[in-house]
């Protein structure tokens, strides 16, 4: 990895957060991550499914709307574009924003890939072959290369071991502390490792487990979270019929801003680089008021999360 990508990586700070949220218009996002930029984060992550909202134009709003943050994607969609323009759109814009774009790739689902006409084939030799593209695009570009952190989402082995091998690192979400010390040891010390985690915040941890029950990434068709899940060795009779209390605590940080700071330092202790909040199930605005609520509580006077020192 280029020292210019880990000096882009120095910014992100321990802390950052995902923005997972319905559908808002832009003057919204723009107003809220003006917000957002005014707190102790380093980082704002987005997601990408095929359709609705696209990964680059978006970018491009966040980075126009703020002055310091980090954007990146945690995925941009392989089978939302070409490999070729997936490299071509990230460099132009860290071009424009230098060392304030990082680029997150992922396989989505089958069941997304298939409803939008596209067959979804293996995903390990899908995301090889689009890296493929990705790196010949880059060397027949015109252009003078511009870099950027690339990160992968990966969750099993090979996954991550492919990250290892083609990327600068890995992104892994919603997966207990467990799998970021598996994640850490296949990576290497020399890689980066950017770990995502579901936020419930809540005074009432019955509440929050309450809501977390209810996640996508039980329900999914074919959900990579559970076979992982079940790969880390937790049963299936506490996965099925609807995750157990053990289970949402092991991959969300549900409850206030002692049990979200105690998280972020078990998987900075555990091997990752950054950690990204990702409040679930929260309109934009109401989520920046949570954010606001989390570091309000949450931080120490000399400025940092507790249990991030």
């Amino acid at each position: 990895m280029s020292g210019a990508t880990w000096q882009a990586a120095e910014r992100w700070g321990r802390v950052g957060v995902g923005l997972a949220v319905p559908p808002t218009p832009a003057a919204i996002w723009k107003r809220e991550l003006a917000r957002l930029d005014r707190q102790r984060y380093g980082a704002v992550w987005i997601n990408e499914g095929i359709g609705g909202r696209e990964s680059f134009s978006q970018l491009g709003v966040l980075l126009a709307a703020t002055d310091d943050l980090v954007v990146g994607t945690g995925i941009a969609n392989i089978w939302a574009r070409h490999g070729a323009v997936m490299q071509a759109g990230a460099a132009t814009l860290a071009e424009a924003h230098p060392g304030r774009v990082a680029l997150g790739l992922g396989v989505s689902a089958r069941f997304l890939v298939e409803q939008s006409g596209q067959t979804y084939g293996k995903p390990l030799d899908a995301m090889r072959a689009y890296l493929d593209r990705m790196d010949a695009a880059a060397e027949q570009s015109i252009q003078s290369p511009v870099a950027f952190p690339r990160l992968l989402a990966a969750l099993g082995p090979k996954m991550l071991e492919l990250a290892r091998e083609r990327a600068d690192g890995a992104y892994p979400h919603t997966m207990p502390v467990e799998h970021t010390a598996l994640a850490r040891r296949i990576l290497g010390p020399d890689k980066l490792l950017v770990v995502g985690v579901g936020v419930f915040w809540d005074t009432d941890r019955a509440n929050a487990r309450s809501r977390a029950r209810q996640s996508g990434a039980f329900r999914l068709p074919g959900s990579p979270y559970l076979a992982n899940l079940r790969r880390l060795g937790y049963p299936d009779d506490e996965l099925t019929d609807g995750p157990t209390d053990r289970i949402l605590d092991a991959v969300f940080a549900c409850g206030d801003h002692t049990v979200i700071a105690a998280r972020i330092r078990e998987h900075l202790d555990a091997g990752a680089d950054h950690v990204v909040l990702q409040p679930v199930g929260t309109e934009l605005p109401a989520l920046i008021d949570q954010l606001d609520q989390i570091t309000d509580s949450g931080y120490e006077a000399g400025g940092k999360l507790i249990g991030t020192s």
